[in-house]
Order: structure tokens, then C-alpha cells, then sequence
């Protein structure tokens, strides 16, 4: 395992239209980034929508009702939410700022109006990197979300023309923008942009410091005895 990474609560934002391959493209990275040291605590979203085929609740999302996700809103238990696709989706205060408090860096996967909302917090911004996933071009997003058949004609018509809207909106804040043209080439990307964020946080500047104080006390002791 490298030096060169330090968990040290960053948090790192995916954003992109639905069927640009954000979860795949988070699921590759995260397994590829473990062995060198950098891992990726993934934060599950609640929403009111219902489970599709195969999703699991907690693990896949935390399903909740529209009342109960509403007095979560109420009470300031989200760090971001918003209203997307008819449904509502927010992202856990408690779980996200416990994690990055202890130090374990987080990776979201949110709607751009979520990242636009972090983007403006003072606290969370500095210690969090925005990333937007582009579709290669509109044809291939409209068959990703065909051949994933999980939504009727009319949520496809919904998602491709809300898509529009996030690439044009998106664009204005995000540190990075990668498009979804090849896995592998995305994913080397993405980790790309994970590894730059690690070394630039406060935790390893300090490292570096440390580091040079120690070999500069390893190279005086060894010309001390030397001589």
C-alpha cells in the first residue's frame, strides 16, 4: 500500500444525467483504487421512489415514504436533497459528516442540483471535489437508458430531455468533466481526478512536511557519523 495517500475526509461528488454510467464507472474505481490505498466509502442516498427489480433497501437506497422523507427535510437531516425525476432524493447528514469527521473519505452519486447545493456550502466545499459524467452524445444516452429497461417511454422521454438541462447547468461548477465514451478510459479518468484531490488535501501537505523533516534528520545523522 502506497504512502502517498491518507484517508482524510474528503468528499468526492459524481454527478451526471441518468444512464451516463455514473454507478458502474463508481463501482470500477472504488475496487481499483482500494489496493493502492485510497477507499471509498459510498453514501446511500434515500429516496421515495419505490425498489426496482434487484435494488435492496440500504444497500441499493434507503426507501422511505414522501412524509417521512419530508420531516427528514424538515429537520435538517440532509445534507443536500432534491426533487428529481417526480421523486425526492437526499443525501444523509449524520451518516456523511460522521464518516468524513472520522477522517474516511466519502463518494456520493447526486443529481447536479445535490453537488450544486454542496458546491455552496462553506464548510463541506473546501474539502470536496465535483465531478460531472457526460454521455458520449444524446443517441447513446437515449439507448443506455433503453437497454437498462427500467422506465417506461415516458420517464425516458423525462430523463433525456432533463439531461439537456444538467450538461448545460452542470458545467458552470464542477472541478472536472469526464465523458463516458470507454469504461476503461473513464475510469482512468476519474481516478485521475480522486489521486490529484488526495495529494493536495491539508493531510498530505502535512505528510510531506513530516517527510522532509525526517530524511533531512536521517541525512544530518548520517554525515554526523560519517565524519
Amino acid at each position: 500500500m502506497s504512502s502517498n495517500f491518507h484517508p482524510d475526509g474528503t468528499l468526492f461528488i459524481v454527478s451526471g444525467p441518468s444512464g451516463a454510467g455514473k454507478t458502474t464507472l463508481i463501482n470500477t474505481v472504488r475496487r481499483q483504487l482500494e489496493p493502492i490505498g485510497i477507499t471509498l466509502y459510498f453514501s446511500v442516498s434515500h429516496t421515495t421512489r419505490k425498489p426496482r427489480t434487484g435494488e435492496v433497501g440500504g444497500r441499493s437506497y434507503h426507501f422511505v415514504p414522501t412524509e417521512q422523507f419530508e420531516a427528514m427535510v424538515a429537520r435538517g437531516e440532509f445534507i443536500e436533497w432534491a426533487f428529481v425525476h417526480e421523486q425526492r432524493y437526499g443525501t444523509s447528514k449524520s451518516e456523511v459528516l460522521a464518516r468524513l469527521d472520522r477522517g474516511e473519505d466519502v463518494i456520493l452519486d447526486i443529481d447536479y442540483q445535490g453537488a450544486r447545493q454542496i458546491a455552496e456550502d462553506a464548510d463541506l466545499e473546501p474539502r470536496s471535489l465535483n465531478i460531472f459524467i457526460f454521455p458520449p452524445s444524446f443517441d447513446h444516452l437515449e439507448q443506455r437508458l433503453r437497454d437498462r429497461g427500467l422506465n417506461s417511454e415516458d420517464e425516458i422521454q423525462t430523463r433525456l430531455q432533463k439531461a439537456v438541462d444538467e450538461i448545460d447547468a452542470g458545467k458552470e461548477f464542477y472541478d472536472y468533466v469526464i465523458i463516458n465514451d470507454e469504461l476503461n478510459v473513464a475510469a482512468e479518468c476519474l481516478k485521475a481526478a480522486i489521486i490529484a484531490k488526495k495529494l493536495q488535501t491539508k493531510t498530505a501537505l502535512e505528510a510531506i512536511t513530516t517527510m522532509a523533516e525526517r530524511l533531512k534528520e536521517e541525512r544530518d545523522g548520517r554525515f554526523a557519523r560519517g565524519h
